[in-house]
């Protein structure tokens, strides 16, 4: 028998004592998607050769290692041929033969344990280093369905990194503050002990104590989320770390706000508030206190909100979704004078949402200017509920304009106030106000035309 020439390709029917060229030889036959060549010297070891394809034009060589188990045919690829040499090769064959063999055991499932294990500890050590940032993130996550988008952006903000170039609320910096929470967010989470909260809340206490009290509400809420959530319940104590007396204590408890205004105060406010020069800001301050509702519910009323046939206004309520008031005609008069540059009612061309930023120094000013001391933008809500006082108004038909839950089983199940009965007490209240006020204008008047007279 002629021995074969040095150019001709491997014998594939016999086992080869495998070299350099034997192997360069090797390509896998038109037809085919792969061919095997068995090494003499290590049984079970072969080269695999695959199909040329677009990728990968020359085809692709790697040792594999085959062998019977259980009457099946396994294969466990070693390595490229580039990459490995022939004996390294064989090595591993017996090394893998031993396993088949002598413990019965198929190498690519120990393999697959190998890597899942590794896997699982890089995993547990992730998750032992995981930061109160990360969590967090998580946190947010699962809850934001359960939020509303309120809520959600106040969470958001309490764990930013500031340093946003920006005119407003940087006390002179002229960048944003870090968020109350963010000092915590780089430790890990397995860290923030009592001793680390504690320690926040004296500090921040000293200047912000009462975004820090909201900030710990909202820190012992997402402790408590992490203490069901079996991945992260062994990073924390028993006991959540927020729940301790010397935190309450830093924190202290919140003063009861007592500012609202005053009947007498009436005309010198509305004087200074119409002689602003936004007035946009103008009509958002006097709508905020003759409807009662929330600064942030007035500043997202959308135009569509807004119902002139039947003299209605819905508002986004934060306890019931939304609530339905009247339309005052003072109100109506009001928007009515307002351009419309966007979808929102107190519209903002420089604000990025669209809408007026709360506009607490404005207020400030024109509470200067009123000779009127420590009015927050708060307090123009707390001032339409004692100004109803005067008018002996339903507390039940107050509660309902304001937003304020029923406070009885009566209010709660049997009262029910259609539109038109609170516009009787609702136009009543808003007629009285502007009485005091000294402010006398034509309800007929067309709307946008508002004629204001002082009396």
């Amino acid at each position: 028998m002629a021995r074969p020439k040095k150019t001709d390709a491997p014998d594939l029917g016999e086992a080869q004592d495998l070299t350099a060229g034997l192997i360069e030889r090797l390509t896998c036959p038109a037809g085919k998607s792969q061919v095997f060549l068995r090494d003499a010297k290590a049984p079970g070891l072969r080269v695999r050769a695959t199909a040329a394809s677009v990728k990968n034009p020359k085809g692709l060589k790697a040792f594999v290692y085959e062998a019977k188990l259980n009457r099946q045919t396994i294969r466990r690829t070693i390595g490229d041929v580039r990459v490995w040499d022939i004996e390294a090769a064989r090595t591993e064959a017996r090394r893998l033969a031993v396993v088949v063999r002598s413990d019965g055991d198929d190498p690519r499932e120990l393999e697959r344990q190998q890597d899942a294990a590794k896997a699982s500890s890089k995993a547990a050590a992730a998750l032992q280093a995981a930061t109160v940032g990360e969590v967090w993130a998580v946190y947010l996550a699962a809850r934001k369905k359960h939020w509303g988008e309120r809520h959600f952006s106040e969470h958001v903000s309490m764990v930013n990194a500031g340093g946003i170039q920006t005119m407003r609320g940087t006390r002179g910096r002229g960048v944003t503050e870090p968020g109350i929470l963010h000092a915590l967010m780089a430790k890990p989470l397995r860290d923030l002990t009592a001793p680390v909260i504690e320690a926040w809340a004296d500090n921040e206490a000293k200047t912000r104590p009462s975004a820090a009290r909201l900030a710990w509400r909202c820190l012992k809420a997402f402790l408590g989320w992490c203490e069901e959530q079996p991945a992260y319940v062994d990073l924390l104590p028993l006991k959540n770390p927020a729940k301790t007396t010397k935190t309450r204590e830093a924190l202290g408890k919140p003063k009861v706000k007592q500012d609202a205004l005053l009947k007498e105060q009436l005309p010198a406010w509305f004087d200074a508030v119409r002689q602003l020069q936004n007035p946009v800001i103008a009509a958002y301050l006097q709508t905020l206190l003759l409807t009662g509702a929330r600064a942030g519910e007035v500043l997202g009323l959308r135009w569509d909100d807004i119902n002139t046939k039947w003299r209605g206004l819905t508002i986004r309520d934060k306890v019931e979704g939304t609530r339905v008031i009247p339309l005052t005609p003072y109100v109506s008069q009001l928007f009515a004078t307002l351009p419309r540059r966007n979808e929102f009612v107190f519209s903002s061309t420089t604000a990025a949402g669209g809408t007026l930023v709360i506009p607490r120094n404005p207020h400030g000013d024109a509470c200067k200017v009123a000779g009127i001391n420590d009015l927050t933008i708060h307090g123009l809500r707390r001032s339409f509920k004692s100004l109803t006082e005067w008018l002996e108004i339903p507390a039940g038909v107050v509660a309902q304009l304001m937003g304020h839950k029923p406070s009885a089983t009566a209010e709660k199940h049997y009262t029910v106030r259609p539109l038109d009965l609170l516009r009787v007490h609702h136009e009543k209240i808003e007629a009285w106000i502007l009485e005091q006020a000294g402010i006398v204008f034509d309800t007929k008047a067309a709307p946008g035309a508002l004629r204001v007279v002082a009396g």
